[in-house]
């Protein structure tokens, strides 16, 4: 083998260890030991210690004062970069639901525990509806949002639907946005009377499998 074939070879393989680093430590709140790290890497210690390295200097990863690795701040400040992206891609298909739907459309993504509004979509024939504010934040077990997301972890993707637990008197119907690399989200509205589930769920599932098409 030629010897730039190899030093690639050993390049790639080093970017692919250190990719699956940074997927294993977000899956784990607690964080990870360097030991708990290499066995599941099925790599030595010495291997994870050299990922580690560079991969902190970015800022991607951090030990805390019990030596564990958590993600260090450079990956929200990639995912904040990308977040308009995101809400780009979605826009169309949020638009649609909203105006199928008579409510408020909403992307809501996973970030630091909790849901945050990412794009947000009024109707434009309404006389009323939900005023949702985009940043807005809420823990994952409470709201459509939020909840669809928990369901999405667990392999069910039909529509979930809430009513009362973020606002007095808002009901909400919402969808996990599944297939789409590193991302977890939901796709939802919310709206002052209650929604025929049947009806808007299937919107909301539909505007679901647009999103991630759209962002895949």
């Amino acid at each position: 083998m030629p010897a730039g074939s190899a030093v690639g070879g050993a390049a790639s393989q080093t970017l692919d260890r250190g990719l699956r680093l940074l997927h294993l430590v977000a899956e784990v709140p607690g964080g990870l030991t360097v030991t708990e790290a290499a066995s599941r890497l099925g790599i030595g210690r010495a291997a994870v210690y050299r990922l580690v390295g560079p991969l902190a200097g970015h800022g991607m990863l951090r030990r805390d004062a019990d030596g564990r690795l958590r993600l260090g701040a450079g990956v929200l400040h990639l995912a904040r970069r990308a977040q308009p992206l995101l809400a780009e891609g979605a826009l169309p298909a949020l638009r649609r639901l909203a105006e199928q739907a008579g409510a408020t459309a909403h992307l809501t993504v996973v970030e630091g525990g909790e849901g945050v509004a990412l794009a947000v979509v009024e109707p434009s024939w309404t006389s009323f509806h939900v005023a949702y504010r985009t940043g807005a934040r809420h823990p994952l077990e409470r709201g459509a949002a939020g909840r669809a997301i928990l369901a999405g972890r667990s392999g069910h993707v039909g529509p979930v639907s809430t009513a009362g637990e973020l606002q007095p008197g808002a009901y909400g119907v919402a969808a996990p946005v599944l297939g789409v690399p590193g991302l977890e989200a939901s796709v939802g509205v919310v709206a002052l009377a209650p929604l025929d589930a049947e009806a808007v769920g299937a919107q909301v599932l539909a505007a679901a499998t647009a999103i991630a098409t759209a962002l895949t």
